[in-house]
């Protein structure tokens, strides 16, 4: 009786594994839930280094859990963000598309927001039946419009600026208050792991039926604090502050994935795993081999840790080389789940499930853009070319060149010229921005943009720097 119960449990497991897995299978109908739809987690870490965890070399930043998880999936080397600062790069992962077409290209919300008739990936998951849970960091915009509640989700347990301390405020703002759903949650302890306990027990009440979360950590973002126990732990440590903020998340990555264990549901559960943009400057991160930081067009300010995982689909372990972006996020989980692309909704992304479940090789893209202001980059296969309006233009090859330092614009006219004329024609589709970042902050990044584009020193890096308030005083 026993061998015969094994293969009929093996049977159905084999089933939602393969059902787990289609990518054209009926539409999910609103308010519908078939067993085989996965829950998904995006798990959205801010300002971190490109190789500061484990799985990404670091040795000296301790990440067991979220190596973890990069050993259950598939590790990108070549994937990116369609930003290079919080805000805009965050409108581009929600929304699937890219930001510029809805004028969200400088950081910041400018009073202004999401675009009341933009559509995010949890309308369409929340349409569809699922669950859907926002944690932790918005920074998508402060007005009711723009508030998570009315932008699909069901649940949000966060905050709606871009950054806060890690620990209580007496008299928080309405936008830097930690809030569940508008109402002000009074907590003790440290910011990190008190969206980690949330996380779990928001999957502890979504029950049997699906799920989407959007778990944006605000580690490893300024200001610095960590807690007084991973301070001690990390005495003496070069990088003491970052690498007990990197203990501390991923000790609740860790939670989030046990949690998931326990309730037999981590098979069938899709995690992306990635940073918001590149490492800042002023907290501790490291790139590499990659030029740049956040807020710069060079691989440093772009370029992210990546990792998906989905054991019921696909085997984990491996390595994906292929050019990918952020933007896929939306349309790979629309794929997972089954649901069909409304048909009013454009999105820039591609379905990266076939690649991961090796049925396509290559690219997913062949170019990919970027722009802020008056900084702009665009990419076909390994060529890329950095813009600085009133300036001038620099080319590189990253096949052999991936530290941007060997400038070839005038040694292949041809290829440049025909960078330029696909982002001139995608520039074309785009928006103005509706808002900038003042002058100060413009000032600076166009400084630190045109030093790095001839290969030089950057003697400031942002407004606070007293060497930026000496050039003020000339």
């Amino acid at each position: 009786m026993k061998y015969y119960k094994l293969i009929y449990f093996g049977f159905v497991f084999l089933i939602l594994c393969v059902s787990g897995c289609k990518t054209k299978i009926d539409k999910v109908k609103p308010s519908t839930n078939k067993p085989e739809s996965p829950n998904i987690i995006v798990i959205l870490v801010d300002d971190a280094g490109y190789v500061d965890f484990g799985f990404m070399g670091s040795e000296d930043l301790q990440t067991p859990n979220i190596d973890r998880l990069a050993n259950s999936g598939v590790k990108f080397t070549d994937a990116h963000v369609s930003a290079t600062v919080c805000a805009p790069s965050r409108a581009g992962l929600i929304t699937g598309k890219y930001q510029q077409r809805f004028g969200f290209e400088a950081n910041g919300t400018g009073g202004i927001g999401l675009s009341d008739d933009v559509m995010s990936i949890a309308d369409v998951f929340k349409h569809n039946g699922y669950n859907t849970y926002a944690l932790g960091k918005w920074h998508l915009g402060e007005d009711v419009s723009d508030h998570p509640n009315q932008r699909g989700f069901d649940e949000f347990y966060g905050f709606i600026t871009g950054s806060r301390s890690y620990f209580p405020i007496k008299n928080p703002s309405k936008e830097k208050m930690l809030q569940h759903n508008g109402e002000r949650v009074v907590f003790d302890g440290y910011m990190t792991d008190v969206l980690g306990n949330q996380s779990v027990k928001f999957i502890e009440n979504s029950g049997d039926t699906p799920f989407f979360m959007y778990l944006a950590y605000n580690a490893v973002h300024t200001p610095m604090h960590a807690k007084k126990e991973d301070l001690e732990k990390f005495k003496g440590h070069p990088r003491k502050t970052l690498a007990a903020m990197t203990w501390s998340l991923d000790e609740n990555v860790g939670k989030l994935l046990n949690k998931l264990e326990a309730l037999g549901i981590r098979e069938n559960t899709l995690i992306y795993f990635l940073s918001d943009n590149g490492g800042a400057h002023n907290n501790q991160s490291k790139e590499g081999p990659l030029k740049g930081w956040k807020g710069n067009k060079f691989e440093g300010g772009h370029r992210v840790p990546f990792v998906v995982s989905w054991p019921a689909c696909f085997n984990g372990g491996k390595t994906f080389d292929g050019l990918s972006s952020s933007l896929d996020i939306f349309k790979t989980s629309l794929a997972a789940a089954g649901i069909e692309q409304p048909e009013n909704l454009k999105l820039d992304g591609v379905n990266l499930l076939p690649y991961l479940k090796g049925d396509k090789q290559g690219n997913p893209h062949e170019q990919l853009y970027w722009k802020k202001l008056d900084k702009s980059a665009a990419r076909i296969g390994n060529y890329k070319i950095i813009n600085l309006e009133g300036y001038g233009s620099v080319m590189y090859d990253l096949s052999s060149d991936l530290g941007e330092t060997t400038n070839l614009a005038e040694k292949s006219p041809e290829t440049f010229i025909k960078i330029t004329s696909a982002y001139n024609e995608w520039q074309n589709q785009m928006i103005k921005p509706l808002w900038g970042e003042g002058a100060a902050w413009e000032g600076v990044t166009y400084y630190i943009h045109k030093q790095l584009m001839e290969n030089k020193d950057v003697k400031y890096k942002d407004i606070w720097d007293p060497a930026y308030k000496k050039t003020l005083q000339k």
